[in-house]
């Protein structure tokens, strides 16, 4: 899913540097909030070390391939913190690896860090919807949905952007439609990465349930 360099236009990626700036502005803003920004860094570090590797990992899924995102995790597991280990995790994939690229950062930031944050919000929702319900049920529905709706709107976002960048030169209903063959594909990978979610935050709650307490 993540963006190489020399395929959207430049304005494009000019826009997506200045939302991930504001994006990052406000993030920060929201860290230095916390009683002890300090203290969620290293696990921030090793997800980023997570993210990096899992979305590095293609899964053949014929006739394409599709990667894991993990946002949602990120999302569910380390709240605001989520953002800067997703934009660092990028940054690293795009110069050691070649995963993506340093013209469309911004964009890639963008397009899995801001449905990352959105997870983390659906998963809060669990204090209020999933009142009553038991904390296993009220947990695992919300990191699925987290994770879930994570993935799609990440999806979502890349399918725009390119879909509406295509070039002129290029056959666009050829184009299109392995796009539309493409987003197909990541139906099912958002099943996968909700179910992920889902056994992470289960797991998180049966062996170290504040880890899943974030604060904001």
């Amino acid at each position: 899913m993540h963006i190489p360099d020399g395929i959207l236009p430049a304005q494009v990626c000019v826009g997506g540097y200045a939302i991930a700036g504001g994006v990052t502005w406000y993030v920060l803003r929201r860290i230095r909030q916390v009683s002890n920004p300090t203290e969620e860094i290293p696990k921030a570090a090793m997800l980023a070390a997570a993210f990096f590797i899992g979305s590095s990992i293609n899964i053949p899924v014929p006739p394409v391939s599709i990667h894991l995102v993990l946002n949602g995790p990120l999302g569910v597991v380390l709240g605001w913190y989520a953002w800067p280990a997703i934009l660092i995790g990028l940054f690293l994939q795009a110069v050691l690896i070649g995963h993506g690229g340093l013209t469309t950062l911004g964009v890639n930031a963008v397009m899995m860090g801001i449905p990352a944050l959105i997870g983390f919000q659906v998963f809060k929702l669990r204090h209020q919807v999933g009142k009553g319900w038991s904390m296993t049920q009220s947990v695992g529905v919300f990191a699925f949905l987290a994770g879930a709706i994570a993935l799609g709107l990440a999806a979502l976002i890349f399918f725009g952007l390119i879909v509406f960048t295509i070039p002129a030169e290029l056959n666009v209903l050829e184009e299109r439609s392995a796009l539309t063959a493409l987003m197909i594909a990541h139906i099912p990978l958002m099943f996968i990465e909700g179910i992920f979610t889902l056994m992470l935050a289960l797991f998180l709650l049966r062996v170290k349930p504040n880890l899943l307490d974030n604060p904001g």
